[in-house]
């Protein structure tokens, strides 16, 4: 296993890393993808649906804070999120975090119009996941990358999303094998 970050970082990612089943987290080497893919992309303005314990969110904010960007991440569940800032903060890259408790829908809905995003990673209610696209769509910039996991684990659900960005002549997708299954979709016009 490649050491990325700090001892206290890799033990807090160790930690959840045994929780993985519990708290629906991605496997570590969607993990090591995504923060890969967000520094090479140079990803400054990055969206998280579904933080739960924090896992994913802090190989994403590791990535955005070497870029000089922000994530912001919506997270349902009280306990969660709770669980996720204190991982976020124990990590060090709470100052490049907004977190947002309550529906995702209902956040994108009210994103301010200026709101923009280079990266999204959504991990979330699969049966939302073309709901969700819907609003991301509108702050996505030309360039953009938007990745969906779970898409192979829980294909049936995921199956309107995929069928609506495959058809959408303004996106280009690919579905990687990676643990779940992950939709990687790039804005080309």
């Amino acid at each position: 296993m490649i050491k990325y970050f700090d001892d206290t970082t890799e033990n807090v990612l160790s930690r959840l890393e045994e929780t993985q089943k519990q708290f629906w987290n991605i496997a570590r080497v969607t993990g090591e993808f995504l923060y890969t893919l967000i520094k090479a992309e140079g990803a400054k303005n990055v969206l998280e649906i579904g933080t739960s314990n924090g896992y994913s969110g802090i190989w994403l904010a590791k990535a955005v804070k070497e870029n000089g960007g922000h994530l912001t991440t919506i997270e349902f569940y009280d306990k969660r999120l709770d669980v996720a800032k204190a991982n976020f903060k124990t990590c060090k890259v709470d100052d490049v975090i907004t977190t947002l408790k309550g529906s995702a829908l209902m956040h994108l809905e009210y994103l301010p119009e200026d709101f923009e995003i280079d990266f999204a990673f959504v991990d979330a209610n699969k049966g939302e996941y073309i709901k969700y696209f819907e609003f991301i769509d509108k702050h996505m910039k030309k360039g953009g990358i938007i990745a969906c996991d779970n898409v192979l684990s829980h294909e049936a659900k995921c199956k309107p999303f995929i069928d609506a960005i495959n058809a959408n002549p303004n996106y280009e997708n690919v579905v990687l094998p990676l643990p779940a299954g992950l939709s990687l979709a790039r804005k080309i016009k």
